[in-house]
């Protein structure tokens, strides 16, 4: 195997590895689904997902790419030529994700300038679906799945995401991806520092956290919020979408896998933490304000960042637009951090398969996911987001997840050998619980989300959207994801990449 493009140091590795994980879910998801699923209850079946799921499926991915030392689908090829199409349907995922992952970064770009004069005004949800994006329905009175015309306010901030992602990712590993994150995440764990330092000292701060840390113990024997935690877990560390694959492959050989895999998870848990003490203490503030109950005011995902907060902004009691710029910059830097990790996926795979340049799979990848980027920057791009993000993650990433680790585990028998590699050089060494979580715990876990969320679709249209619509930009793009898989794994190499040295 030729020699690979290397991190300058552990902690380089590390803070990317962070950098992918922590994303815009941390903040907008983690502490609604918290909230929602038992509260300080919720923190039981969450660490006990992320030691059984969470921990051993960033193990046997780092294992993966430190091994046999390449891009997702060149480490596939690698452990058997019949899984290539796994690493390939894995990058196809990260290049869908990276299509409109970008669109909301711009979001969040734009309204850290909004935020300098409260532009959103006293209609934060009318302002955003309206004034800003243009939404197809509202301003044009078009039906669902309409594109409409660009709309420039998201537009013009998606070249600019554009622009310092691709910029990042012509410099490479070390001298690009390495030197951003270390630049990035220090500030976005300073700005959110400071927002949730000012929020706990918000009148009714303590009204939120009681609400997000007291327990109801009932909740603990709902297999609904167990599966939340895996859930949870599992979108939230990066993979199954080639990421980790790919990071854990510009490692030094004498690496320390398994501590790595460890301090990368436990600090994107510490991240969401954060970013729960932070969001709730203002929702309570915002609730006690507006003397309404804290779930009244609670919510998750777009609504909560472009509707709540500025609402919440709205009244704060000083330093409004500081504090505004903080919370979006903050957005802007995380899912910065994230889409880099995401677009390297299949810059690596390109360079790998096709045994081109960076710049060149740079351009190619990245050019063509910034390309197609600009559907969702249309007046009907905020229903396309909604349907294929959607359906990716549950259709794609959790089953791409199920499969590979059903791949490894049951039908190749690699835990053995993954493991010997990784305690090789690593101070904490993994035993037999490792294997299980593999073998039995995770499979059956992510099978059983798979069937539920299967079924669930099959009875009704999500978000009650036209079956046309779903069939397409939904069902569709999952599909996609799958065929493309085997039609780039059955191209033929351009050059001898060691295929042979499983």
């Amino acid at each position: 195997m030729e020699d690979r493009e290397q991190w300058g140091t552990r902690a380089g590795f590390i803070l990317a590895a962070v950098g992918s994980a922590v994303g815009l879910g941390n903040i907008w998801r983690f502490p609604y689904v918290a909230y929602d699923n038992g509260g300080g209850a919720f923190f039981i079946p969450y660490l006990f997902a992320l030691l059984t799921a969470g921990i051993p499926l960033l193990i046997m991915e780092f294992t993966m790419g430190h091994k046999y030392r390449g891009s997702a689908p060149l480490s596939y090829v690698r452990m058997n030529k019949k899984t290539e199409w796994i690493g390939w349907w894995q990058v196809a995922i990260a290049f869908v994700i990276s299509t409109y992952y970008s669109v909301i970064i711009a979001w969040a770009m734009a309204y850290s300038y909004f935020a300098l004069n409260l532009q959103w005004g006293k209609d934060p949800g009318g302002f955003l679906m309206g004034e800003y994006l243009k939404r197809v329905d509202i301003v044009n009175s078009a039906p669902i799945g309409s594109v409409g015309s660009i709309v420039p306010g998201v537009f013009i901030p998606l070249i600019l995401v554009w622009v310092i992602s691709l910029a990042i990712l012509f410099k490479g590993v070390k001298k690009g991806i390495e030197k951003a994150n270390r630049i990035f995440i220090p500030l976005l764990l300073v700005m959110f520092i400071m927002i949730v330092i000012r929020a706990l000292t918000l009148d009714g701060a303590s009204i939120g956290l009681e609400a997000l840390f007291k327990p109801n113990w009932s909740e603990i024997a709902s297999p609904g919020v167990w599966m939340a935690a895996y859930g949870q877990i599992f979108f939230s560390l990066s993979i199954a979408f080639a990421i980790m694959i790919t990071y854990s492959s510009y490692l030094p050989k004498g690496a320390d896998i398994n501590n790595n895999a460890f301090i990368a998870a436990f600090s994107n848990s510490s991240v969401e933490l954060l970013a729960g003490l932070g969001v709730f203490a203002t929702l309570g503030f915002m609730a006690k304000q507006a003397n309404v109950p804290i779930e009244d005011v609670a919510t998750a995902g777009i609504g909560l960042a472009f509707v709540v907060f500025p609402q919440i902004l709205n009244s704060f009691p000083g330093f409004n637009e500081l504090f505004g710029v903080l919370f979006f910059g903050s957005l802007v830097f995380a899912g910065l951090s994230s889409l880099i990790s995401i677009v390297e996926t299949f810059v690596s795979a390109i360079q790998d398969k096709f045994h081109v340049s960076r710049v060149k799979a740079v351009m190619i990848g990245g050019g063509l996911s910034a390309l197609i980027s600009i559907l969702f920057a249309t007046q009907g791009g905020l229903f396309f987001l909604d349907v294929v993000d959607y359906f990716i993650n549950t259709f794609g990433i959790a089953l791409a997840g199920l499969v590979s680790v059903i791949t490894v585990s049951w039908f190749l028998k690699k835990l053995t050998s993954f493991q010997d590699h990784a305690n090789l050089t690593s101070d904490l060494r993994t035993g037999l619980w490792w294997k299980f979580c593999l073998r039995i715990v995770t499979p059956g876990i992510l099978g059983y989300m798979f069937i539920m969320n299967l079924m669930d679709n099959l009875k009704s249209n999500y978000e009650d959207y036209p079956t046309a619509f779903l069939l397409y930009a939904g069902w569709g793009v999952a599909f996609t994801v799958i065929v493309a898989g085997f039609i780039m794994a059955a191209l033929k190499w351009r050059k001898n990449e060691g295929v042979d040295e499983a």
